[in-house]
């Protein structure tokens, strides 16, 4: 699911996290765990920013949210 430029990536899976090894986000060049459903290193608020930034191609689906099944709008406690 690709969310609205301004909203958040829900990356809840422990697939975007690396706990072994950093590597350079593709947007701003700093190490970072995080990976996006892809496998590609980038940190989440850079991914959101560049979603943001760049509306038309984010549709192509670079960056994009985990789907939650059966997910309630009232659950979110993070």
């Amino acid at each position: 699911m690709i969310p609205a430029p301004g909203d958040l990536l829900d990356w809840r899976d422990a697939q975007h996290f690396d706990r072994w090894q950093d590597r350079p986000c593709t947007l701003c060049d700093r190490p970072t765990p995080m990976r996006s459903r892809t496998g590609e290193p980038v940190h989440k608020s850079c991914a959101e920013a560049w979603i943001a930034a760049n509306a038309v191609e984010a549709r192509l689906g670079r960056f994009a949210s985990d789907a939650q099944a059966g997910r309630r709008r009232d659950d979110d406690h993070a």
